[in-house]
């Protein structure tokens, strides 16, 4: 009888948020954010922050374990989204392949970026 190693399953795709006590508005995902229904809850939460007055968000990507092309088109419509609001999004925490994929199609020059959630904070004009 042959035996195989169980390979860990995905990180399931997990979001949260937090208003700071300066008002900003800090949402944590986590896990992968790929094509599906899950990852839609990205532009759903930032609408109903920005109806709710938030105009300064944070995206803490830190968790982040995978992304593809959906996940990244999240990100623009919650820019979008946001821009059009008059507000301000941010993302912290990108490093890996989340930042890869920001570099390789060139959003990072479209996105700002800091290296935590304090940094991005100070960010905001």
């Amino acid at each position: 009888m042959k035996v195989s190693a169980m390979k860990p399953s995905p990180a399931p795709f997990e979001i949260e948020h937090r208003i700071r006590e300066d008002g900003i508005a800090v949402i944590r995902l986590a896990g992968r954010i790929m094509l599906g229904q899950e990852s839609a809850r990205i532009e759903t939460l930032t609408r109903e922050l920005l109806a709710a007055g938030r105009r300064k968000l944070i995206l803490d990507v830190s968790g982040v374990t995978h992304i593809d092309s959906t996940g990244i088109g999240r990100f623009i419509s919650s820019l979008n989204q946001t821009m059009q609001a008059g507000g301000q999004l941010l993302l912290a925490g990108a490093g890996g392949v989340v930042r890869d994929g920001f570099r390789v199609t060139r959003l990072d020059t479209v996105f700002q970026f800091a290296p935590d959630v304090e940094t991005a904070a100070t960010r905001f004009r």
